[in-house]
């Protein structure tokens, strides 16, 4: 009614089903503890991913080093 520009904040986040349905409902940030954050990353596909990646990096014998 006003033209008030806002951002929604989603606070008190304990787990990863909290950050989806933020983030479905429309939230534009959100505060949430370290463990949560990294737990976002988890997933066994990616991890799967990873495991393969460093096999395939170490079988060319390169190093960034």
């Amino acid at each position: 009614n006003y033209s008030f520009d806002t951002e929604i904040l989603a606070a008190s986040i304990r787990n990863v089903d909290h950050v989806t349905e933020a983030a479905i409902i429309g939230a534009d940030c959100a505060t949430l503890p370290p463990a949560v954050f990294e737990a976002l990353f988890k997933h066994p596909l990616t991890e799967k991913g990873l495991e393969l990646f460093a096999k395939d990096w170490a079988s060319t014998g390169q190093s960034i080093l």
